[in-house]
């Protein structure tokens, strides 16, 4: 591991120090300040000339904050002579916006793209985008994870009932029908309909799911609208369970509330970013799974130049 750095910016701490533990290595020594006026400041106190460098980055709220401070990161390293800047990005925000799905409106996962390329990154490694083919918007190398072995795992040692995977819309029945295969499910689709950025409708469901335990993976789990209405709709079609399962839990504005609510009877997410303190709905725990050692293989690989697809090769 001669020659790797590898730094945390502020956004998600804890998963940094679990990355650099299962490297074996230091975390970078950084001071990150803030101007009166709300200017940030990146101030690096380790050497990086000639250095492989990774900075973990997650850009969750605040969102624009995390992603400034990780550009004047980037450019900070840069001019300190890295000799490879590799951007690690858990949750890659602004991925929700990645196409003109109506008149003057920017596609911002595209100009996010271009910033962080820009600002002098050599390559990008993040988990579970939103749309994989976000990837194409980058000029420059993304290795781009999954959390499908984690979770399978997980689920294969907690639920032994006759499982069903519920896609909670037609965009998601790829990832849906990938944990159907590992998990020997079946598999079942809800038709839903987006009325606005933070409210969805369901409608109807594709298969069977009466008297089963009913599982949904999401990539993301924001304000939570799509989940508990697709609980509502299978638990009237006589499901026996709803498991939840997101990479990201976002949990903004009325999420927890809404899943208070909803017959969601477990829900399980990854630490891509920091819960501060959601850590139930109801009185109900939510499960945390670490992706420390994926996301520490995966750096690993990159700093030997290692293959890094064979990680998730059965």
């Amino acid at each position: 591991m001669n020659g790797l750095k590898v730094f945390g910016g502020s956004s998600n701490p804890a998963l940094t120090q679990k990355i650099c533990r299962y490297l074996g290595v230091g975390i970078g020594q950084v001071r990150i300040d803030q101007f009166p006026d709300g200017e940030l400041i990146v101030k690096l106190d380790d050497d990086v000339r000639g250095r492989d460098v990774f900075v973990i980055q997650s850009t969750c709220h605040p969102v624009n904050r995390n992603l400034m401070e990780l550009l004047l990161f980037i450019d900070c390293l840069r001019r300190a002579s890295a000799r490879r800047i590799t951007a690690v990005l858990p949750y890659f925000g602004y991925a929700r916006q990645d196409r003109k799905d109506e008149g003057r409106v920017p596609i911002s996962a595209k100009l996010v793209a271009n910033l962080i390329t820009q600002a002098g990154v050599d390559r990008l490694l993040t988990m579970e985008l939103h749309a994989a083919q976000i990837q194409g918007f980058f000029d420059i190398p993304v290795d781009h994870l999954s959390s499908e072995p984690v979770f399978s795992s997980y689920f294969q040692r907690t639920i032994t009932e006759e499982v069903v995977l519920v896609s909670p819309d037609v965009g998601n029945v790829k990832r849906a029908r990938v944990y159907a295969q590992h998990l020997e499910g079946d598999l079942a689709v809800i038709d839903k309909r987006r009325i606005s950025g933070s409210e969805a409708i369901v409608q109807n469901i594709i298969g069977d799911v009466r008297d089963k335990h009913v599982l949904m993976i999401d990539d993301m789990i924001a304000t939570g609208g799509t989940i508990c209405e697709a609980a509502k709709l299978v638990k009237g079609f006589g499901a026996k369970r709803v498991t939840v399962g997101a990479t990201h839990p976002v949990l903004c504005g009325p999420a927890i509330e809404r899943l208070t609510d909803a017959p969601v009877d477990s829900l399980v997410v990854s630490d891509t970013i920091p819960l501060n303190g959601k850590t139930a709905f109801g009185d109900k725990k939510i499960e945390v799974l670490g992706l420390s050692e994926l996301l520490g293989e995966a750096i690993r690989r990159i700093h030997r130049d290692e293959s890094v697809s064979s990680l998730f090769l059965k």
